[in-house]
């Protein structure tokens, strides 16, 4: 599934170097603002412990995790909604992804320079939301324009959506997020229409120093609550820690980690919080040539599950076999599974959950 989530955050708050640990693409990182000028793309991994489960008792030549892919965008500073820094070039790959993962430098460095002279996120954080809100009022503005003409000749449809966008157009006066106010579905329809950016989910990462890896400090603490009021999800990492441990091998990895006092990459959780943050799960298909994690949306039912395999599974869909893997480690193999009664089969209207291993039957 080709979603997006882009790394977002004021120039120098450690965005680049945190899309380099999590891709290894070598996007260029350097001390001064605007080094990244074009959005880098990577595809990350997302960890996942049950492929290893599924490997230890399913022979295989391969296996395959999910990912997500993340992009790189410039920073943004104040006044970008009118074209201050790379504004209007930022603001035009942000609408284009599906979540934001905004990044709040929360430590002190006399030698990093920040582009407002000190480390205050909350003010960080909210130089960037006015902007991003700012930005939405234009687009807002001229979807009014636009749909009032046609409204003008009684189009049912162009009356709801100029309805929708006069009220987005309250809610951004009033100095609030589009994605802080209760919308219906078809409301929610018209605002992903208009690609307006404060619609899409957030999770905002704190890059702290190493000290800031054994227990949260004043700018964290700060974060977690501006965050908890915005119901988004808070990760906290240290960049420069995370991209040397990328560049180590395991051995050296598990050495560094222990050192740091963390059980984990902070990029493992990261990216799993982002899968979680795009309302995403996983399913396994298992067998001898392949093991293989496959990302569907949360609700998401067996043929259109099967479809992202491969779009003749789901036209031809019959019907999944489905075990889970608890299971599995109890049973030790399929036959055992079926022998148990923990081999289900499931029909078209079965709700994929997270964690299935399925095999699918289908007509050509």
């Amino acid at each position: 599934m080709a979603l997006q989530a882009g790394i977002v955050g004021l120039p120098n708050v450690g965005k680049s170097t945190l899309f380099n640990a999590l891709t290894s693409a070598g996007a260029e990182s350097a001390n001064y603002p605007f080094c990244t000028i074009e959005p880098n793309v990577g595809i990350v991994p997302v960890p996942d412990k049950r492929l290893v489960q599924l490997q230890t008792l399913i022979e295989t030549e391969k296996v395959i995790p999910t990912a997500v892919e993340i992009v790189d965008i410039a920073g943004l500073v104040r006044g970008a909604s009118k074209g201050e820094g790379l504004g209007n070039q930022f603001l035009g790959n942000i609408r284009n992804v599906d979540a934001i993962l905004h990044v709040v430098r929360c430590f002190d460095d006399d030698d990093i320079t920040h582009v407002d002279g000190d480390v205050a996120p909350l003010r960080d954080i909210e130089t960037i939301e006015i902007e991003l809100m700012l930005a939405d009022m234009e687009s807002v503005d001229k979807r009014i324009l636009r749909f009032a003409k046609l409204a003008r000749s009684n189009d049912k449809e162009a009356k709801f959506h100029l309805a929708t966008a006069e009220k987005m157009k309250a809610v951004l006066d009033a100095g609030k997020l589009i994605r802080s106010t209760d919308w219906n579905e078809d409301e929610w329809e018209s605002i992903t229409d208009a690609q307006l950016i404060t619609s899409k989910k957030m999770l905002f990462i704190c890059n702290v120093d190493e000290s800031g890896l054994e227990a949260d400090n004043a700018h964290v603490t700060a974060v977690r609550g501006h965050a908890s009021s915005m119901e988004s999800g808070v990760v906290t990492i240290c960049a420069q820690a995370e991209a040397e441990i990328a560049e180590l091998d395991e051995e050296e990895r598990l050495e560094f980690l222990t050192d740091l006092g963390i059980a984990e990459p902070g990029l493992d959780k990261l990216s799993r919080a982002t899968y979680e943050l795009l309302g995403l799960q996983t399913y396994f298909t298992a067998g001898p040539k392949e093991i293989r994690a496959w990302t569907i949306r949360k609700g998401c039912k067996a043929p259109q599950a099967a479809g992202v395999i491969h779009t003749d599974f789901e036209r031809g869909f019959i019907r999944a076999n489905v075990y889970n893997i608890p299971d599995l480690q109890e049973y030790k193999t399929e036959p055992g599974l079926k022998s148990a009664g923990k081999l289900r089969v499931e029909g078209k209207e079965y709700v994929v959950q997270d964690g299935d291993v399925m095999h699918f039957l289908f007509n050509v």
